[in-house]
């Protein structure tokens, strides 16, 4: 098994040393991540200015570019093969409900899944990296279970996994979970700068809006590993028919105004 593994948290993250020193007991792994926090840059790609890759002393690959920068450039030419999967984390604090949008972690397993490799997004529920080798090792076990149920190498898929900060033998079962929502993010922060302009900081994440019973945010409250199978297509399939009818409609009043 040949796994990719990138983050977006940057290559010396705990996390992702933690992720690979779990995986490569179990697969050939090799690791192509940012070099700096690309926190909330979701499935960003650099066209305006030239990525370099470079290497780390412990022999991972950095980019100077995005999470999703990486496993393009990754897949793209700099392995030279095909991996069975992408992995993307363990993250330095969760992505559940709304939060999967924005996610770097989530835009670089998403960048796996696009070109047709499975791809699985890891985070911790909470930040600071407590309990994390229990965690990478939920995560191994995980990748292991999916491998021996033979779903590497089939039809592309996309799991984002979110595991509580909790001791192994304290981890729950893994519960399959649809993404909860959140309340509208807590309102810019405005500062002054030295030079007298006003600056801006995007404000922290809003409360759970949607934390009921079957949501991520449900299981990972109750101690279980919540898993979330995602999916990119953004259509509105339960209002195409209105909308259809809606443009027809608007097509009949510009025929009307253009006989008149």
């Amino acid at each position: 098994m040949k796994i990719l593994i990138s983050n977006d948290d940057g290559y010396q993250a705990p996390g992702i040393v933690a992720l690979y020193n779990a995986l490569k007991t179990i697969a050939d792994v090799e690791v192509v991540a940012p070099e700096h926090n690309n926190s909330a840059k979701s499935n960003a790609l650099t066209l305006h200015s030239p990525l370099y890759v470079r290497e780390a002393p412990n022999g991972f690959r950095y980019v100077n570019g995005t999470p999703a920068d990486c496993v393009h450039i990754a897949l793209t030419g700099l392995l030279g093969y095909r991996p069975d999967l992408v992995v993307s984390g363990i993250n330095n604090g969760a992505n559940m409900g709304d939060d999967t949008v924005y996610s770097g972690t989530v835009g670089a397993a998403m960048e796996g899944y696009l070109f047709g490799v499975p791809s699985i997004a890891f985070s911790q529920v909470e930040r600071d990296w407590v309990e994390l080798d229990a965690a990478a090792g939920k995560a191994r076990d995980m990748v292991a279970q999916l491998a021996q149920q033979k779903l590497l190498g089939t039809k592309p898929w996309l799991l984002n996994v979110n595991i509580p900060n909790l001791p192994a033998q304290q981890l729950g079962a893994v519960k399959v979970c649809r993404l909860g929502r959140r309340h509208s993010a807590e309102p810019v922060i405005t500062q002054v700068s030295p030079r007298g302009e006003t600056m801006y900081w995007i404000g922290s994440a809003g409360a759970a809006l949607d934390e009921s019973e079957g949501t991520d945010f449900h299981a990972t409250a109750h101690g279980h590993v919540a898993m979330t199978p995602l999916k990119v297509d953004l259509t509105d399939h339960d209002h195409l028919v209105y909308w259809a009818q809606t443009a027809a409609r608007l097509e009949a009043v510009v025929a009307r105004k253009e006989d008149a």
